[in-house]
């Protein structure tokens, strides 16, 4: 029988944009990819901004989702799905995992994306410990600083 496939661990680090604006195009190329999204936090108010966030970041489109405790919402089906627990619902290959959420190293996703604002200094010190933790396992890790204009350079690189 073969292993299970290891999730990669990457890690962003906010320091010019909203979590909002800077998750949307994240969570689209994972749709391209063909892969569904678990966005997690704990906080119902990042998972309203988040919601509005995706059906607004690009003016031609919106990206299909849902929120886990929308009355009548079927989980099992959205492409992401926003919600406040880690339980993986709807068979998600990428997990985002925002506002000090955890999940354990060994999570059954292909990657794992932890995303954590500059000045949130606890937030920050445990996607330390995360990014030890995953390192610590022998798992691909990678971790990404905003640009000035809001994109993405990979520290070390």
């Amino acid at each position: 029988m073969s292993e299970a496939p290891k999730p990669e661990w990457w890690f962003y680090h906010l320091s010019r944009t909203t979590l909002e604006q800077a998750a949307a195009p994240l969570m689209q190329k994972c749709l391209d990819a063909g892969w569904r999204v678990l966005a997690v936090s704990p906080s119902v108010e990042r998972r309203a901004a988040l919601d509005a966030s995706l059906w607004t970041f690009d003016e031609k489109t919106f990206l299909p989702h849902g929120q886990a405790e929308a009355p009548g919402l079927d989980p099992s089906r959205q492409p992401i799905l926003l919600t406040g627990t880690p339980d993986n619902v709807n068979s998600a290959e990428a997990l985002f995992l925002m506002d000090g959420t955890t999940a354990p190293v060994d999570a059954p996703y292909t990657r794992c994306m932890v995303m954590f604002d500059d000045g949130d200094h606890d937030t920050r010190s445990l996607a330390r410990q995360q990014f030890k933790a995953a390192k610590d396992a022998g798992l691909v890790t990678r971790y990404f600083q905003q640009t000035p204009n809001g994109g993405w350079q990979e520290a070390g690189k």
